[in-house]
């Protein structure tokens, strides 16, 4: 037993280190949604975990915080950030972790990019969203750190947060970050127009978000290992991904 527990404290150090460069698992998190997919990553990574906040904290209810957060994007207000109690510095890749507000990092972001240094930096976003923003989330982090390199990032829906630990293996697996056996996922196939099973499908997925996502006009499938995975046209330009799992749809993001 010992052995085994020396063998694991080992691999976990090795894998704080892709090709010898120390990782960090920075994150925000108002109310621990993104938490808890930080401490999957820095878990499975065994890496160095950080939280960050900014001094005047947003701790109101929901329509609180959207209605301050428009105030502040309309004024161009940055939030202090408290101090870190870690050293970006002394790490070469960060897993940047937040919650989706207006399509975009939440603003406590905004603060710690202001605040640190991340130029020749690796970036890996990672957040969590009512429907979607890991795209536009990453473009804006792209404009924000010029200087430093945006990777491929992770996103998950508030409501499905259960499925990520599962979903980040695979994540860290794909991306090198990880040791494991990489799945070769198939293309999707041809969009086609949808069919009333496929529609019946995406009702089934989104039927009970809040806002409305439009009508689905054309429709691409593939199988994986964990399901069938669809791929969404609306009418409006917005792909929406779909995933039937055990006869159960749900959808996993929308990209505008």
């Amino acid at each position: 037993m010992k052995h085994l527990i020396t063998a694991l404290a080992a691999t976990a150090i090795m894998t704080a280190c892709t090709n010898g460069q120390k990782i960090l698992v920075l994150y925000y998190s108002q109310t621990g949604t993104t938490k808890s997919v930080a401490e999957s990553f820095s878990t499975q990574l065994g890496a160095d975990i950080c939280s960050f906040d900014v001094e005047e904290v947003y701790d109101g209810d929901f329509n609180q915080t959207i209605v301050r957060c428009q105030q502040e994007q309309a004024s161009g207000f940055i939030p202090t950030l408290k101090p870190l109690d870690k050293k970006v510095d002394d790490y070469d890749v960060i897993f940047l972790g937040y919650p989706v507000w207006f399509g975009t990092y939440a603003p406590p972001v905004a603060a710690l990019l202001q605040n640190e240094q991340f130029e020749g930096k690796t970036i890996v976003p990672f957040c969590t969203f009512g429907s979607g923003g890991l795209n536009t989330s990453s473009d804006d982090l792209k404009k924000a750190l010029p200087n430093a390199i945006i990777a491929e990032g992770y996103g998950v829906r508030t409501a499905r947060v259960a499925k990520a630990p599962d979903e980040i293996a695979r994540f860290l697996t794909a991306n090198g970050y990880k040791d494991g056996e990489s799945i070769d996922l198939p293309d999707y196939s041809q969009q086609q127009p949808v069919t009333e099973a496929e529609a019946a499908l995406f009702d089934q997925a989104c039927s009970d978000y809040q806002f409305p996502l439009g009508i689905p006009q054309t429709c691409g499938s593939r199988e994986t290992p964990w399901g069938t995975e669809y791929l969404f046209k609306v009418g409006n330009g917005t792909t929406i991904y779909v995933t039937v799992t055990d006869g159960q749809a749900e959808f996993t993001q929308v990209v505008r």
